[in-house]
C-alpha cells in the first residue's frame, strides 16, 4: 500500500530504512536523518516508521542505543533549523542588489542563512507586528521609532542612508533641471499636470513623497495626472519610464537598474535636503511574539553595524563605481 503525503506528494514508504537490517542498518539510517535529508529538506516524519521498525527488531542495550540516537537526531535537525531567519525589507534594498551582495558575507561569518522578505516600509513594518519576521530592515525613520515606542520592536539602529531623487524624460518637458527645491518642482509637476508615477505602497518612498507633496500645498490624489500604482521601486521607475512621467526613486535603486533596464530618463533634481533617505533596523519584540529567533536576529543586526557589516555596505557600488549607500550605524 503507497501512503502519499498530501502536501509534499512524498510517498512515506518508498524511502524506509536501508535493506540491511539489525544495528548496521539502524546507523545508517540515522546518518541518513542526521546529514543527508537536512541537505535535502526532507521532513524528520518520513523516517518515523522506519526508525520504530528498526528499534523494535533491535533488543536490550542496543535498543536503548537507538533511542539514545533518535533524540539526539532529533535535538541536531532542530538546531540546524534555527539557524535561519526572516527579514522584512523594502524593495529598495532588494532592487540595489545590496542583499545580495552582503548577505553571503554575514551568512558566511554567523552561519545564519537570511530569508528576505521585500515590501513597501509599511507593509515591511506590518509583517513585523505579525510576528512573521525576526527583524525589520526599513527606512521611515519617525514610523520605526513608533513602532519602538509601542513595544512591537527592540534596539533600533540607524545603518546606512543615501538620498532620494526626482527622475523624469530625458527631454524634461516642463524644465525641472535647475530646480533646487523638491517641493517646488513638485509644484511645477502639478501646475502643468504633467504624468507623476506614485508608489502608492505605504512604502518608506511613497511616505517620503506624500510629506513633500503636503509641502507643496496640493493634494494630487485623484487627479488623472497622478498615477497610483502600488508597485515596488523598479517597477515603478519602469512605468514612469513608458508613461513619460516623473516620478521619486531612491538613489541605490537608480543606479543599479538604470542601465540594465535601459531607460530613456534622467535625473532632474538632487541634492535636498528633504530627500535624506535613512536605513534603520530593528529587532521583534520577543516578549511580543515568543517563538521569534531574537538571539539569531541580534547577531544580524549586530553585524549590520559592525566595522564589517558598515565597510561591506560601504563596498557596494554601480558599474560606474558609485556608491549605492553611505553607512553611519550606530
Amino acid at each position: 500500500m503507497k501512503t502519499i503525503d498530501r502536501q509534499t506528494g512524498y510517498n512515506i514508504f518508498a524511502h524506509s530504512r536501508p535493506e540491511v537490517s539489525g544495528l548496521r542498518g539502524f546507523c545508517l539510517l540515522i546518518f541518513k536523518m542526521d546529514f543527508m535529508d537536512y541537505r535535502q529538506k526532507k521532513p524528520l516524519k518520513y523516517y518515523i516508521l522506519p526508525v520504530a521498525k528498526s528499534i523494535y527488531e533491535l533488543r536490550g542495550l542496543k535498543s536503548f542505543f537507538c533511542l539514545f540516537w533518535v533524540l539526539l537526531s532529533i535535538f541536531i535537525s532542530d538546531a540546524y533549523a534555527e539557524q535561519r531567519i526572516r527579514c522584512a525589507s523594502t524593495t529598495s534594498t532588494q532592487n540595489s542588489g545590496l542583499f545580495d551582495y552582503i548577505l553571503p558575507l554575514f551568512e558566511k561569518n554567523a552561519g545564519i542563512k537570511v530569508d528576505v522578505v521585500a515590501a513597501g516600509t509599511g507593509a515591511a513594518i506590518e509583517i513585523g507586528k505579525r510576528g512573521d519576521a525576526d527583524v525589520v530592515f526599513v527606512h521611515a525613520k519617525e514610523q520605526e521609532i513608533k513602532a519602538v515606542e509601542e513595544g512591537w520592536f527592540v534596539n533600533r539602529y540607524d545603518v546606512m542612508y543615501n538620498d532620494f531623487i526626482i527622475i523624469g524624460p530625458s527631454d524634461d518637458p516642463i524644465k525641472i533641471k535647475g530646480t533646487k527645491s523638491a517641493i517646488e518642482a513638485l509644484r511645477k509637476i502639478a501646475e502643468s499636470a504633467s504624468l507623476f508615477v506614485s508608489r502608492g505602497d505605504n512604502s518608506g518612498t511613497h511616505m517620503k513623497e506624500l510629506l513633500i507633496w503636503k509641502k507643496t500645498g496640493v493634494d494630487p490624489k485623484g487627479n488623472k495626472w497622478y498615477l497610483e500604482v502600488g508597485q515596488g521601486m523598479e517597477k515603478a521607475q519602469r512605468i514612469a519610464n513608458e508613461k513619460l512621467a516623473y516620478t521619486i526613486t531612491d538613489r541605490g535603486t537608480w543606479l543599479a537598474t538604470k542601465d540594465k533596464d535601459k531607460f530613456d530618463m534622467a535625473i532632474v533634481l538632487e541634492g535636498d535636503s528633504i530627500l535624506f533617505n535613512q536605513y534603520g533596523v530593528m529587532a521583534v519584540n520577543p516578549e511580543k511574539h515568543s517563538h521569534v529567533k531574537y538571539k539569531e536576529a541580534m547577531e544580524f543586526v549586530n553585524w549590520l553595524v559592525s566595522k564589517e557589516g558598515q565597510q561591506a555596505i560601504a563596498s557596494l557600488k554601480d558599474k560606474n563605481g558609485k556608491q549605492l549607500f553611505i553607512p553611519n550605524g550606530k
